[in-house]
């Protein structure tokens, strides 16, 4: 007999007995199963520990709703229900510790983020209805006496 699948016994119902996986037994959303076999087929390491998968699945998944999070508001800006990758380049170089840790990603379709140099904007003009620039705060007048 095996030790699984012994849900006849007494005090036991068939709800207790549904096994649960490693992800939902830690509250997380990303497969801890799949990242510990990853990390096993890998080669980073002759042993993994059980707790490595799962804190690494929190990591991630914390990385990812961190980056959603501000991919959402960049849509929203843009008046749009949709993240694309424009909205998800223009989240992660808009945050100064999300460029840091990306610096050397690519994202396809992300285009880059708007900015104009200084030096090649149009100098401001005075408009000949306008009032001139003040030179001090009493200006020729108080020169003069």
């Amino acid at each position: 007999m095996s030790g699984k699948g012994k849900a006849g016994k007494a005090g036991k119902s068939s709800a207790d007995s549904k096994s649960k996986s490693r992800s939902a037994k830690a509250g997380l959303q990303f497969p801890v199963g799949r990242i510990h076999r990853l990390l096993r087929k890998g080669n980073y390491a002759q042993r993994v520990g059980a707790g490595a998968p799962v804190y690494l699945a929190a990591v991630l998944e914390y990385l990812v709703a961190e980056i959603l999070e501000l991919a959402g508001n960049a849509a929203r800006d843009n008046k749009k229900t949709r993240i694309i990758p424009r909205h998800l380049q223009l989240a992660i170089r808009n945050d100064e510790e999300l460029n840091k840790l990306l610096a050397g990603v690519t994202i396809a379709q992300g285009g880059v983020l708007p900015n104009i140099h200084s030096v090649l904007l149009p100098k401001k003009t005075d408009l000949p209805g306008a009032p001139a620039p003040r030179a001090g705060k009493g200006g020729k007048a108080s020169q003069e006496a």
